[in-house]
């Protein structure tokens, strides 16, 4: 088995996709589901397949991200440039972290148009991709 992607409800569509083609995702397809209700597939360019679906309804409303979701964390090449971009793109990512000390990963955190919390993790060049179980030996 494997993640295929995260879902996102969303409560204004184009809003969204401006905000998530500002942080670097491409659009993949859409599926309109009737009542002005679509799905939208994202993925970053160097991505092979979906990595985010964007859900609108506009039937259903608002929407709550209190349910329980805590946020998305994606890895980034170059954090301070990636800031510098999105800031200039119109975003507001926040101050640059070190959460593990200076020798660690380097971390922003922004929140998209829905209050959808994202992550921007910069791991050392001495750090493969990703998480695994040597992170917690």
């Amino acid at each position: 088995m494997k993640t295929l992607f995260v879902s996102y409800r969303v409560t204004d569509l184009d809003r969204s996709l401006d905000f998530y083609t500002a942080l670097g995702y491409a659009e993949l397809g859409r599926v309109a589901l009737g009542d002005g209700a679509h799905l939208v597939l994202l993925r970053f360019p160097e991505e092979p397949a979906a990595s985010l679906e964007l859900v609108h309804r506009p039937g259903d409303g608002q929407v709550d991200v209190g349910s329980g979701f805590d946020h998305l964390a994606i890895q980034v090449e170059g954090l301070t440039a990636t800031l510098k971009r999105l800031a200039k793109a119109g975003l507001r990512p926040g101050a640059l972290q070190y959460p593990g000390g200076p020798g660690g990963p380097k971390t922003s955190w922004l929140t998209d148009p829905d209050g959808y919390r994202i992550e921007l993790v910069e791991w050392p060049r001495s750090h493969g991709s990703g998480i695994t179980p040597e992170d917690f030996a």
